[in-house]
């Protein structure tokens, strides 16, 4: 078994901003995306994590090329106009090809 090194893209933002991201992100060389609904507090307080859907976690495996890219361009084009954070993990995957 060969396990080959990627990054992790996690992108915490409010639920409107789904298709703005995804389609973002896949531009600049994501090749798949998981949205999950989230909610939790941080430097703000509390979110309105109690509305349903109101929060999305939106995560990305791809190379640290890409990882960099996405992370400068979300922040770039997102931070200043919403709440939204991102950060970067490392990873192990199989089928290194699919990423």
């Amino acid at each position: 078994m060969e396990l080959a090194k990627r990054k992790i893209v996690t992108i915490v933002a409010e639920s409107v901003l789904e298709n703005l991201i995804c389609e973002r992100i896949l531009e600049l060389g994501a090749t798949g995306y998981t949205v999950i609904e989230s909610r939790g507090h941080g430097s703000l307080g509390r979110n309105a994590g109690e509305i349903p859907g109101s929060n999305i976690r939106i995560e990305t495996i791809v190379k640290q090329e890409v990882a960099e890219v996405i992370l400068d361009a979300i922040s770039k084009e997102f931070f200043d106009k919403y709440s939204i954070i991102c950060f970067m993990s490392d990873t192990l995957v199989l089928r290194e090809a699919k990423y």
